[in-house]
C-alpha cells in the first residue's frame, strides 16, 4: 500500500495520506508533508525530537502535530524523515520524530509549506484502512 498521494488544489497542494490505522495514517501525513519540502533520501537521522500534542478531535489533533513538526522545521531548521508513535488517543499525540538540521550542500528546498490548513481536510475509514486528506498553504 503506498504512504501518500500528492495532489494539486488551487495555489495549494494537498497529500492524502494511507494506512491500516490511525497511526499509520499519522505517520504517513507527517512523511508526505516533508517529502513536499524536500528530498527525503538525502536527510539523515541524527535529531531525536519529542512531540506531545493534543486537540479537541482527531482532526485538530491532525493538524496539530502536522503544524507542530512545521514550526520545528520553520524554527529550528530541522528536516525529519521518520516518525515512531507510542501513544495516539482520539485527542493527544505522543510521538517521537527523526531529522536532521538544514545542510544547504544536501538539502534543497523544493517547496515552502506556510500553514496546515482545515480547509477540506478528512479523516475516514475506507474498507479495511484508513485515509486522510490534508492540504497545505505553499
Amino acid at each position: 500500500m503506498k504512504r501518500f498521494e500528492i495532489f494539486e488544489h488551487t495555489a495549494d497542494i494537498g497529500i492524502m495520506a494511507y494506512g491500516v490505522n490511525l497511526k499509520e495514517v499519522f505517520i504517513n501525513a507527517a512523511y508526505g508533508m516533508f517529502n513536499l519540502i524536500t528530498d527525503l533520501n538525502k536527510v539523515n537521522k541524527e535529531i531525536k525530537i519529542d512531540i506531545q500534542v493534543g486537540g479537541s478531535d482527531l482532526t485538530e489533533l491532525l493538524v496539530n502535530w502536522l503544524s507542530e513538526l512545521l514550526y520545528y522545521h520553520a524554527v529550528e531548521d530541522i528536516f525529519f524523515k521518520e516518525f515512531k508513535i507510542k501513544n495516539l488517543t482520539e485527542r493527544s499525540i505522543d510521538a517521537v520524530a527523526y531529522g536532521e538540521g538544514y545542510d544547504e550542500t544536501r538539502h534543497k528546498i523544493l517547496r515552502e509549506i506556510k500553514i496546515v490548513t482545515y480547509h477540506q481536510l478528512e479523516i475516514e475509514r475506507e474498507h479495511k484502512r484508513w485515509k486522510a486528506q490534508i492540504i497545505f498553504d505553499v
